[in-house]
């Protein structure tokens, strides 16, 4: 990691959605995928959100070469393990606030996970364990990535995915870019706030949802 073979961006993040795996009790996650893929023939189109991601995954499943590596679905964070809820109703309203989040943080776009918005603290961290961090490397693959020279590194990249089943390299296949007509509206009528107010603006419906003021029924 120190030699610097491993190339790290700065990295900016938007969540794709909020969901339930497939465990028994499930782990409800956030997930960071791309939701859709690189443009491989113009060069200077508009990179996906979450590449960095995919881009430092890929490399060091590459570098760091073992047959067996595995990676438990990759680019999410564990928010909760056996997750129940007391009713479907209170299932519906808290998916609906989560989605909520999402879209408007989807509206203000990536953004580092900072506590400071000025001050970009993304790299690789290595933990012993999930409070204990003990090595951080920063980013050493700058902005800008439009250069021809920085996007066919990415490029070459983002072109396969590592298929959990057969432990073997695929080619990668990305979900087709969509932008629905009442998203661009919004996005051009989306007030500027400050990132460091973002989630103040975030809201918590639940309450809303469920139709009920103070305590939810049980």
């Amino acid at each position: 990691m120190k030699s610097g073979k491993i190339l790290i961006p700065q990295i900016e993040v938007l969540p794709t959605k909020v969901q339930l795996n497939g465990d028994s009790p499930p782990e409800l996650e956030l997930r960071f995928d791309m939701p859709w893929g690189p443009d491989f023939v113009e060069t200077t189109s508009e990179l996906p959100p979450n590449w960095q991601l995919r881009f430092i995954h890929n490399q060091l499943f590459k570098h760091f070469y073992n047959p067996s590596r595995y990676c438990p679905s990759p680019f999410h964070v564990t928010i909760a393990r056996k997750v129940e809820f007391r009713s479907e109703q209170h299932k519906e309203a808290y998916f609906s606030m989560c989605e909520a989040v999402v879209k408007k943080w989807k509206l203000a776009g990536p953004r580092p996970l900072n506590a400071n918005p000025v001050d970009n603290k993304s790299g690789i961290w290595l933990f012993t364990d999930r409070t204990k961090p003990t090595h951080f490397f920063p980013p050493n693959f700058l902005p800008p990535y439009n250069t021809e020279e920085k996007r066919q590194i990415i490029l070459s990249y983002l072109t396969e995915e590592w298929d959990e089943k057969t432990l073997s390299w695929v080619r990668a296949e990305y979900p087709e870019k969509e932008i629905p007509t009442s998203v661009k509206q919004k996005r051009r009528v989306a007030p500027v706030e400050e990132k460091s107010h973002f989630m103040e603006w975030c809201g918590n419906p639940i309450e809303a949802l469920l139709g009920v003021s103070g305590r939810a029924p049980t």
